[in-house]
């Protein structure tokens, strides 16, 4: 029997693993992956955000501030409003295989 052949995972690192690992587990929040794919339009401000996801500000400022804390998203102020974005470019890629593995909604 011929030892098991070496993934693609077992090169990174142990910081890479330990921030990919991170990555995927904010992922794994509803509300966060669909801020995450209202980011994926283009940046968008707090209010925009909480209007298209339907969520509260206190909320939805909780999840950008996990986001921003793995780097996963940036911010700008301008004046009053804070714009946020997508910087990571995996969590776009993520985002794609999740869209392309989902089968279409059914309307009610």
């Amino acid at each position: 029997m011929s030892p098991p052949r070496a993934g693609r995972l077992s090169r990174l690192g142990v910081p890479s693993l330990t921030r990919t690992a991170g990555i995927i587990k904010l992922l794994g929040h509803r509300e966060r992956l669909m801020i995450l794919e209202t980011l994926g339009g283009g940046e968008r401000t707090v209010s925009e955000l909480c209007r298209a996801c339907g969520l509260g500000q206190a909320i939805c400022s909780q999840h950008l501030r996990r986001l921003r804390a793995l780097d996963v998203v940036s911010c700008r102020k301008d004046g009053q409003n804070v714009h946020y974005r997508i910087i990571e470019p995996r969590v776009r890629r993520i985002l794609d295989c999740i869209a392309d593995d989902c089968p279409p909604r059914r309307r009610a």
